[in-house]
């Protein structure tokens, strides 16, 4: 069965880091584009960051960018979000996405994690 489970999520104060995971199984992991979205109370979900399936490229939503850092090993089937300096807005359930623009065009969406940012 395909699966992407997300963990590493919490409570952290202001100021903290966080670093998220995301394990997969059940599909060829290297030949999919890899992304972290988050959706906050009454938001709409929204990228985080995503790489490529190679990790030869990364982007970030502009509010996270310098903050936030996407990884993966494609040996370990996993991909990473490290998330420093973090805000009350950062507050949100974080979902893994995986991303093959072939033949057919296939997205997997994992459950989510929380991540909640409070004093």
């Amino acid at each position: 069965q395909v699966q992407l489970v997300e963990s590493g999520g919490g409570l952290v104060q202001p100021g903290g880091s966080l670093r998220l995971s995301c394990q997969a199984s059940g599909f060829t992991f290297s030949w999919y584009d890899m992304s972290w979205y988050r959706q906050g109370p009454e938001n709409e979900r929204e990228l985080v960051a995503a790489i490529t399936s190679g990790g030869s490229s990364t982007n970030y939503a502009d509010s996270v960018k310098g903050r936030f850092t996407i990884s993966r090993s494609n040996v370990k089937k996993e991909v990473y979000l490290q998330m420093n300096s973090l805000k009350a807005e950062d507050t949100a359930v974080y979902y893994c996405k995986a991303d093959r623009a072939g033949w057919p065009y296939t997205i997997y969406w994992g459950q989510g994690t929380q991540v909640t940012v409070s004093s």
